[in-house]
């Protein structure tokens, strides 16, 4: 049941709508990497311009609903807070769109024996992001399922570091990877670890507002 009506249930629509483009943009992602380790050249640049314009669209949803509360949507005092989480939920794309540009431009070789460790290391932060997704469509309904969400996702986060150390590990232990793959792989899954990083950042931002609102 929700808990807001009128301008309010506008608001939570738009974010829905942005935490949806933001999830294609992750699945988009996704794809894009599982391209380039296959070999796919062709098929990864695809990906990676439907990244660069599906975090286009997540950027303008962040705008309409930073100008919907300006417009008096919520009570001042609780504005800022929706503006920030739409912010740092739109850094969880940004954080992809970045993973994907490092990869296509640089070009590493593909570390064959990493392969699956590299996609294992994409799943832990979408999963970390759909932890987060349901946390914040829950601020709407019921402020007790966000906080447990929130907290879920700290842990999905931390999932997401163990395999992102594991997989840098192996890389730069590797004597086949060249000191130049290492350097752009390193880089590259630093970005795809900020992913889970950032929606950590949002589900803390979701954990004070559910908290505020019972009081």
């Amino acid at each position: 049941m929700a808990i807001f009506g009128g301008k309010e249930s506008d608001v939570f629509e738009t974010i829905e709508d942005h935490l949806a483009v933001v999830d294609e943009t992750l699945a988009a992602f996704r794809e894009l990497v599982k391209a380039y380790l296959n070999g796919d050249l062709e098929r990864a640049e695809a990906f990676e311009r439907e990244v660069d314009e599906l975090e286009t669209k997540a950027d303008k949803l962040r705008r309409s609903i930073e100008r919907m509360l300006y417009e008096g949507a919520f009570l001042p005092a609780n504005r800022g807070d929706y503006v920030r989480l739409s912010e740092l939920v739109d850094q969880v794309a940004d954080a992809a769109e970045s993973s994907a540009h490092t990869l296509i431009l640089a070009r590493p070789k593909v570390p064959a024996e990493l392969k699956d460790e590299i996609m294992e290391l994409v799943d832990s932060t979408i999963e970390t992001y759909d932890l987060l997704k349901e946390a914040v469509k829950a601020l709407n309904s019921d402020v007790d399922r966000a906080i447990e969400l929130s907290k879920a996702v700290e842990d999905a986060e931390e999932r997401a570091d163990e395999v992102e150390y594991n997989v840098k590990k192996r890389a730069f232990e590797s004597e086949t990877i060249t000191t130049y793959a290492k350097i752009i792989w390193n880089q590259v899954l630093t970005k795809i670890g900020d992913v889970a990083d950032h929606a950590e950042d949002a589900s803390d931002q979701v954990l004070l507002m559910a908290i505020k609102r019972r009081g």
